[in-house]
């Protein structure tokens, strides 16, 4: 994976939070932040199709089984 270097002003008392919650250092704690939030969306997207996909499946065909 390709790293970025930044550069932040965050509020430290957040930060020194993070970092004990997560039991990890600046670095690790801020890639597992990022990575909630792009789990957040992903589900946010997700939940955005819920009832709008339509399966057109035949229950009685698809359960069958192999007798043989």
């Amino acid at each position: 994976m390709a790293t970025k270097r930044i550069t932040a002003n965050l509020p430290e008392e957040l930060l020194d939070d993070a970092v004990r919650t997560t039991g990890k250092g600046i670095t690790g704690t801020l890639i597992e932040g990022l990575q909630l939030v792009r789990r957040a969306r992903a589900y946010e997207k997700a939940m955005a199709l819920k009832g709008k996909v339509r399966f057109d499946i035949d229950l009685e065909i698809s359960r069958e089984r192999d007798a043989g």
